[in-house]
């Protein structure tokens, strides 16, 4: 064992000792090497850190929720179909009767009127006299405290009353106060919502935002909630409805079943059709989204190896190159006993150093890249990024090596010293 460490550790210095003879020669061989490894670190980071910041915006609406829409949810690589958009919005009365199963522990309907089918808009203007047209407004029921789908820091959520009453309250997000209210607490402020004065009685937790935010609809804390029927007094015929329902403990898989037949037979669906509705769990949207970046994930693994496979041809091409330079150096080796074996593992760890530098030299400034995309984007390296990196680059010289090496062995000892 000590004497095949010893020759592996004396074949690493001569090949290390050849590298550092040919500074510039190496380095540009293995620039396809440093080019296929910063791609692939660029790429399982981003694509890492999207899923892992999907994951908590997804379960943070609860691992025991059921979302239920009466289109699609989910990432959409198309836009609705016609059957999608003719289907008839959920109603009240859905989200009720589904609060009334066994299985469902509470189901909170929540109205958007943010927007309608004519892309009219409410202003929304505070004291300071900004106005926008951008803030997420949902009309929404005081079952929603017990859902997880926001955090109160501050205040409290608009009461039964207060919901009967079509009260003019609301709780709003930590953009929507950082617009509005920057240096004050908003709690007993007043804002200006489509032309009526709102009363602030909450105020949310920032929500961990995707792609940076962005403002607008791409940023989760930029809403406001009201009472159900004060946003039906904004838009009377807003019908945008989606309802979160929450399954009992242990009994989710219960509830989707029972969830589904109730708004099959509300819905006339009938036996055989396809749901008009959608339905989906925070599992369900984690496993959609897995498979989409999987694949983009695979597609952009398959381009980065094209880097690979031309560094690994470069490194091949050098090889022959260093060993049509250095055959009298391995007639000499072998006139003294070195064995085919022996210049065999020489020029192979030589190929394996020479790309191993240059995936390390890759995974040095992918990692430095990584850090600068975080600053706009969810960025996470997780652990087997780097190791498959490096193994994948050493792999890279033991293949296109093993060619040059074997044809050095392969030299008559005798033929190599009459070389000039």
């Amino acid at each position: 064992m000590n004497f095949i460490t010893s020759t592996f550790y004396e074949n690493f210095k001569m090949a290390f000792a050849t590298l550092r003879s040919n500074k510039l020669r190496s380095f540009l061989t293995i620039v396809g090497v440093v080019i296929g490894v910063i791609v692939v670190m660029l790429i399982s980071s981003i694509i890492s850190g999207i899923n892992v910041a999907v994951e908590k915006q997804v379960e943070s609406f609860g691992t025991r929720s059921i979302f239920l829409y009466k289109m699609d949810i989910g990432i959409r690589t198309s836009m609705p179909t016609r059957e999608e958009r003719m289907r008839k919005p959920l109603t009240m009365e859905d989200a009720e009767a589904i609060g009334n199963l066994p299985s469902i522990e509470t189901a909170v309907p929540f109205l958007d009127i943010s927007n309608n089918f004519f892309g009219q808009k409410i202003n929304v203007t505070g004291k300071n006299g900004k106005t926008s047209t951008s803030v997420q407004m949902n009309g929404t029921l005081p079952q929603v405290e017990k859902t997880t789908t926001e955090t109160l820091i501050e205040g409290r959520w608009f009461s039964q009353s207060e919901s009967d009453e079509k009260a003019n309250v609301c709780l709003i997000g930590s953009s929507v106060k950082d617009a509005y209210f920057p240096y004050d607490s908003p709690l007993g402020e007043t804002i200006e919502i489509g032309g009526t004065e709102f009363r602030i009685i909450g105020l949310l937790e920032k929500r961990e935002q995707l792609f940076g935010g962005g403002g607008g609809n791409n940023d989760q804390s930029n809403v406001i909630y009201m009472p159900m029927g004060a946003a039906m007094k904004l838009k009377p015929n807003a019908d945008d409805l989606f309802i979160l329902a929450v399954a009992r403990e242990g009994q989710l898989e219960k509830a989707k079943d029972e969830v589904q037949d109730l708004l099959r037979v509300r819905r006339h669906v009938k036996y055989g059709e396809k749901n008009n509705f959608a339905m989906e769990t925070a599992a369900s949207l984690i496993d959609q989204f897995g498979a989409i970046t999987r694949g983009v994930f695979l597609a952009m693994i398959v381009i980065s190896s094209i880097g690979l496979l031309i560094g690994g041809i470069g490194v091949m091409n050098i090889m022959l190159v260093s060993v049509t330079e250095r055959t009298r150096e391995i007639g000499i080796r072998k006139a003294i006993g070195a064995r085919q074996t022996d210049i065999l593992l020489q020029f192979l760890i030589e190929a394996a150093t020479l790309t191993g530098f240059g995936g390390l030299i890759g995974l040095l400034v992918g990692w430095l890249l990584t850090l600068l995309v975080k600053l706009v984007m969810p960025s996470y390296v997780p652990l087997w990024a780097p190791i498959a990196g490096f193994c994948f680059s050493v792999f890279i010289g033991l293949v296109f090596g093993l060619f040059p090496a074997w044809k050095a062995a392969r030299l008559d000892p005798i033929e190599s010293l009459r070389y000039e």
